[in-house]
């Protein structure tokens, strides 16, 4: 994997989120614990709305236009509504969020 940092885990409130942009797109990235981060498309399929501006619980996100929500381990929507989002390889190294380059050039943001 090719590791980029993109930024610090401090930047992040616990149960919180960033858009971090890139050049194919904004990516989301979750904190949902002190030391577990995850990286997503930042847009939800259903409407479009800006992932990373919802609400951030245990290893989910509910979208703040619709309350779709997410598991951000498999990006698959839960309950009765169907889609995914993409995710991302995603960790913390010396309090460093590092996301995998590689993965994130093959997919679309």
């Amino acid at each position: 994997m090719s590791w980029i940092d993109v930024g610090a885990l401090d930047d992040i409130p616990l149960r919180g989120a960033r858009k971090v942009k890139t050049k194919l797109g904004c990516v989301a990235i979750f904190r949902t614990d002190e030391e577990t981060v995850f990286a997503t498309t930042n847009t939800c399929p259903h409407k479009g709305g800006p992932l990373a501006e919802g609400i951030v619980h245990d290893r989910k996100v509910t979208c703040p236009l619709h309350n779709w929500v997410f598991d951000l381990e498999t990006g698959e929507a839960l309950g009765a509504d169907e889609g995914r989002i993409e995710t991302f390889a995603a960790k913390v190294e010396a309090g460093r969020i590092l996301i995998d380059a590689a993965l994130l050039g093959q997919k679309a943001a």
